[in-house]
């Protein structure tokens, strides 16, 4: 009896381990995925890890302590870093420095930092790239948690052009982040 109490313990407590490594990670369905659908999945997440990765060398604040939010809107956009704890000053202090970093750099069409993290053949950028200096306003502001860009332009195909960068990077950063609401329409 003594030796099946003492099984059924580390049986337990073995279950806990393993419920506890895999907790943060969401289990994968694979029972309505074709090999299609599973290799997608796949190559999805391997992406992301690698952007994740190229991200260091770029954004100073931790990734998956922040998330991205990119809303969509009729002259361009708002693309907002913010900490996951509000409370993490830390986190917030440098989410605001790297976008009022990257706004300078936008400005004068210098998209290094983007081209590094997701590749020379990111949807939207050569569009971006190619924008003459005064095409697209972008203005800085604190936001609670962190800090927002606002990306404004009467040109249309740059409109598009950044309404595709934002796709990409919710793509490329995943569970790190997510859409806005300004405009209720799939992203292209």
């Amino acid at each position: 009896m003594l030796k099946i109490l003492i099984a059924s313990c580390v049986l337990s407590v073995f279950a806990a381990s393993i419920n506890a490594q895999t907790m943060d990670r969401p289990a994968m369905d694979h029972s309505n995925m074709d090999h299609a659908a599973h290799m997608k999945m796949t190559a999805d997440a391997q992406r992301q890890a690698e952007v994740s990765e190229r991200g260091r060398d770029v954004m100073p604040f931790d990734l998956a302590a922040t998330t991205h939010i990119f809303t969509r809107t009729a002259e361009g956009g708002t693309q907002q870093v913010v900490a996951r704890k509000s409370t993490d000053a830390a986190e917030v202090k440098l989410a605001r420095q790297h976008l009022k970093e990257i706004r300078e750099q936008f400005l004068k069409s210098d998209f290094s930092g983007p081209t590094h993290i997701h590749g020379q053949d990111m949807p939207g950028l050569s569009d971006l790239k190619a924008a003459k200096p005064g095409q697209i306003a972008i203005d800085y502001k604190d936001v609670k948690g962190g800090g927002q860009l606002t990306y404004k332009t009467a040109d249309a195909t740059l409109v598009a052009a950044l309404h595709k960068w934002f796709a990409a990077q919710l793509s490329d950063h995943g569970k790190d982040a997510m859409e806005g609401h300004a405009l209720h329409r799939p992203m292209n």
